[in-house]
């Protein structure tokens, strides 16, 4: 019954893939909770040799400093310890008594069984997490199982799923049944159900793995991929430096025709691509990282760490992108905010900024010109002053007509006269008021 007992290990053990330290571990631990909730009691343990199959299942204590009052029966102090065995050590056992398979019974042995088929999964899954958690940031190729509303689940062997979120997913892609799919292992998780693997195929490392796997230089290290910027499913940029002299980082990631840079943008359904040389200095790297736009001149700001970079009108739109698709991007690569204008806005601006010293010198010329005008105002009086005299003409042609009657009655008007002389003076009208008067002595003298 040994024998077949070690066989049963050993089978377990292949198939499991579970080391057999670990099972022996697992079989102790269920045997001892089995014994502990038959008999109630916490000072069992269990011994199993691998050798022979021969399980001991002893009662006894375990050695500690200081004894706690309420676990006196299952503790034991040092000292007491030392007066049984010599040579114990602390958090050791004590064995007092060996029990036989009659404490254990029918209903002990089926919770032995749970327990021990529970503990059996707890290290698979514990296996299996050690064994995919160490692959975080790699890339996995896994089988799709099935889709659901919010993930696709891959099968990546073992009984283990990995979950491609649909946030994950690049909008270009689209998938089947059975469909082998490569992906970017972000984290893994411990789950009740085992380790649940987070995958992305979006994401910019998943890139870089790719580029490993199609370039021997950059797997080699030869080559360095120094940034990315990526929007999943329209267009990256890769930075690339060499670590060899003589070797062209961009033309060993492209390869021959583009056969290695095809490679990627096959497996990525078609999204583009643009390798770029990297370069310490930042006016250069900002200059590359607008490729394919042709840069005239790029002024750093260090201290706000901002680029503007002067492009030709005709090359504007192609620097910007389409919704500022490679102005964004390049700003990701370099780590740069990017200010772009052409070269006739940038002429222009010169031109005003030139142009602002005489326009205030004009300002200053003509600010005095209103001041002045205040004298041409007073222009109402000599215009009415003409016409005074013209009124005076008037009334001195039509006086001579009454003069002769007004000689004959002299001395009456004459103190009339030189009272209304004064009024003149003052107020226009008045020289119309002897006329007026004139008139009447003129009838009455002709009536």
């Amino acid at each position: 019954m040994s024998r077949d007992f070690v066989a049963a290990l050993l089978q377990l053990n292949a198939e499991k893939q579970v080391p057999r330290e670990a099972l022996v571990r697992a079989l102790e631990d269920g045997i001892q909770q089995a014994y502990r909730r038959v008999a109630s009691r916490e000072d069992i343990f269990v011994r199993v040799d691998t050798d022979t199959g021969r399980i001991d299942v002893w009662r006894g204590r375990l050695v500690v400093d200081e004894v706690d009052p309420e676990w006196a029966s299952a503790q034991i102090s040092l000292d007491d310890a030392r007066a049984i065995k010599p040579d114990v050590r602390l958090g050791e056992p004590i064995l007092e008594e060996q029990l036989d398979g009659d404490h254990f019974g029918r209903v002990g042995a089926q919770v032995a069984k749970q327990i021990i088929l529970q503990r059996i999964r707890e290290v698979e899954r514990d296996q299996v997490y050690d064994q995919f958690a160490s692959r975080e940031g790699e890339l996995m190729t896994g089988t799709v199982g099935r889709a659901e509303p919010r993930a696709l689940i891959l099968d990546v062997g073992k009984g283990v799923e990995a979950i491609l979120a649909t946030t994950e997913q690049s909008p270009l892609e689209h998938y089947r049944i059975g469909q082998p799919v490569k992906a970017f292992v972000l984290e893994v998780r411990r789950s009740a159900r085992g380790p649940q693997i987070m995958v992305s195929r979006t994401h910019k490392n998943f890139l870089r793995r790719l580029f490993e796997l199609e370039v021997p230089e950059i797997h080699a290290g030869t080559v360095e991929i120094k940034s990315i910027a990526r929007e999943a499913g329209s267009r990256s940029k890769v930075a690339v430096a060499s670590r060899q002299e003589g070797l062209d980082p961009v033309g060993a990631t492209v390869g021959q025709r583009g056969a290695r840079v095809q490679a990627v943008v096959a497996e990525l359904a078609g999204e583009k691509i643009d390798v770029i040389p990297w370069n310490d200095d930042p006016s250069v790297f900002v200059a590359n990282a607008l490729s394919p736009a042709q840069v005239l001149g790029v002024a750093i700001d260090e201290e706000h760490r901002i680029a503007t970079v002067t492009v030709p009108e005709r090359m504007l739109s192609l620097a910007i992108g389409r919704e500022g698709q490679n102005a964004r991007l390049a700003a990701r690569l370099t780590g740069w905010r990017i200010d772009i204008r052409s070269d006739l806005a940038v002429a222009e601006a010169a031109q005003v900024k030139d142009a602002e010293p005489e326009t205030v010198e004009v300002a200053a010329v003509i600010t005095p010109e209103p001041v002045a005008e205040p004298e041409p105002v007073a222009e109402p009086e000599p215009a009415e002053a003409p016409e005074t005299p013209a009124a005076v003409e008037a009334a001195a042609v039509e006086a001579p007509e009454p003069e002769a009657p007004a000689a004959v009655e002299a001395p009456e008007p004459a103190p009339e006269a030189a009272a209304a002389a004064p009024e003149p003076a003052t107020e226009e009208p008045t020289p119309k008021a002897p006329a007026k008067r004139t008139r009447k002595k003129t009838g009455a003298v002709a009536s």
